[in-house]
Order: C-alpha cells, then sequence, then structure tokens
C-alpha cells in the first residue's frame, strides 16, 4: 500500500515556478512509492493551519516555496502529537534553510531527497506569545527589508531586490537600545542589528561558519551588533560580517538556550524573512526537540 503524502504548494512563492515543475514533482513522488494530495496555500498562514489540521492524516509533509512556507509547515507540525518528517523544494528568494542543509535549489533533485531522503534534526525557536520560527528571529538593520520589498520585485529580480531595499534604507538606521538576557549572563548597550538565529545562512547577507553551528544542540547562535561610533568602526563591522569573524569589540556572537530583550520603545522583529511585529519585551526558547527535515 502506498504511503500518504501532503504537498503544499505557495504559488506566489519565488517567480511562480512551481507550474512548470509540480507535474513532474507528483509524478516522482508517486513512482517512488507515494499517493500525494496537493494543498494550495492562498493568504498568509494557510500551509501551518493545513499542517495542523489534516498533517496527522499523512504519512510525510512536503512544501514548495520559500522559508516563510517551510517557517509555517515546520510551526504545524511541532503542534502535532505525532511529528512528521518534512520535505522541502525551495522556490523562494533566499532559501537559507535549504542552504544551511544542502537542500537543492532544484526542485526536481529537491523532491528527490523529500522522497526518499534521511531525516535531519532541527531545533525550532518560540517567539514568545507569537509564535514558533524555524531559523532566524531579528531586529534592527535590513530587518525590515525581507517584508517590505514588493513581492512583485521579489519575482522580477529575486534576492538583488533585497540587496537594493536593504541600501535605500541604510539612511532610516537608527540605533535600539536593548537589555540582553542569555545563559551566560545580561548587559544593555545600543545595537543596530540583532538576530537569534539557527542557521549558516541569514538573507544571504550573513555567513557563520558550519563548525559554529549546530542545529540540534538545544542552543541558538545570539548575534548582536553595536552601533558604531564612526566610519572606521562601520568598516570594521562590515569586514566582521563578511568574512564571519566574530571577535572584534563591535560584534558579539554567543550560544544560549534562552535570549530575553527589553527595549525602552516598541521595536520592529523579523521572523523567518516575514513581519514579526513590534515589541517592547522579547522572550525567545530553544524547541529541542524540534523537527525533522528531509535532506
Amino acid at each position: 500500500m502506498d504511503r500518504t503524502l501532503m504537498l503544499i504548494v505557495n504559488p506566489n512563492a519565488g517567480k511562480g515556478g512551481y507550474k512548470t515543475v509540480l507535474g513532474g514533482v507528483l509524478e516522482l513522488l508517486s513512482g517512488a512509492g507515494w499517493t500525494p494530495t496537493v494543498f494550495f496555500t492562498r493568504a498568509a498562514g494557510d500551509a501551518g493551519r493545513f499542517v495542523w489540521r489534516y498533517g496527522a492524516d499523512y504519512d510525510r509533509i512536503v512544501c514548495m516555496g520559500g522559508d516563510g512556507t517551510l517557517s509555517e509547515v515546520c510551526g504545524g507540525v511541532m503542534r502535532l502529537s505525532d511529528r512528521r518528517p518534512i520535505g522541502y523544494l525551495p522556490l523562494g528568494t533566499s532559501n537559507d534553510v535549504a542552504h544551511t542543509l544542502g537542500i537543492s535549489m532544484k526542485p526536481m533533485e529537491a523532491a528527490v531527497q523529500a522522497a526518499g531522503g534521511s531525516p535531519v534534526p532541527f531545533d525550532m525557536g518560540l517567539f514568545g506569545a507569537e509564535g514558533y520560527f524555524t531559523y532566524i528571529a531579528a531586529f534592527g538593520a535590513f530587518t525590515e527589508v525581507s517584508y517590505s520589498t514588493p513581492q512583485e520585485s521579489k519575482q522580477a529580480i529575486g534576492h538583488l531586490a533585497y540587496m537594493l531595499e536593504g541600501i535605500r534604507s541604510l539612511g532610516q538606521i537608527k540605533p535600539v537600545h536593548a537589555f540582553v538576557e542569555t545563559d551566560g549572563g545580561s548587559f544593555e548597550d545600543d545595537f543596530i542589528f540583532g538576530a537569534v538565529t539557527n542557521s549558516t545562512a541569514v538573507g544571504g547577507l550573513v555567513k557563520l561558519h558550519g563548525d559554529a553551528v549546530d542545529l540540534s544542540d538545544g542552543c541558538f547562535e545570539v548575534l548582536l551588533v553595536r552601533t558604531p561610533r564612526d566610519l572606521i568602526e562601520l568598516g570594521n563591522i562590515i569586514s566582521a560580517v563578511l568574512s564571519a569573524d566574530f571577535t572584534g569589540p563591535q560584534v558579539s556572537f554567543l550560544k544560549s538556550r534562552r535570549v530575553r530583550f527589553r527595549f525602552p520603545e516598541r521595536v520592529a522583529w523579523t521572523r523567518d524573512g516575514e513581519d514579526g511585529g513590534v515589541h517592547e519585551w522579547v522572550d525567545i526558547r530553544n524547541c529541542h526537540p524540534g523537527v525533522e527535515i528531509l535532506v
């Protein structure tokens, strides 16, 4: 008897490329012994709701879309009493999780991995009462770019859209004063960027060395960039970020199971490249064990 598979498709991801590959993907999955049922998302939150309501009826859950679609699916799986392994066919702009896990950017190759790959444990994050995130929660410089860039621009020029919008926002960046609590202690300072991550790639702008990241160790990687006092410090920060060398005084890199932030005023956040709301305080916890993603 064939095994059942839930295939969630975000038709708005990337350039809508699912149209050219969906038939081949379904044929491949069927040939691998799966009976797929397709669910198309129509609005934000649909992928997570599909999984939460119907995921228990399937042996495997696979999604075609970007990091936001994967995030919703993973959050839905976390709510299941019996968590299903997740396959991912990346069609988005950044595809940070796919880069981190070595999932192919070619949909048909990714479908092979989703049909018969090996499950890799992947910790999830819990962002206060707002819900789960897969690989990043961040504030400060560039964090609004991923969801303020028009969807048509993302589809037309891909990752360049993020870069152009980021350059335009440079003059609008204001320091954020934050009080931060981690497993190792607490401190406060002015920051232009802060991120709690479980990934080796962050928006294509920040790369972390693979030996510094364990996706299932129960800890986040926390990156905090202090406000530069002059152009020399700004140059040092840019160099540190591009080279992933976070030993300088302007950039802090640490690990923690739980991270709390308090701000004197409401601060905008992003979760997995989508709008994370504005908050005066945020409590982020690592959910270990999390989900399993097929590679």
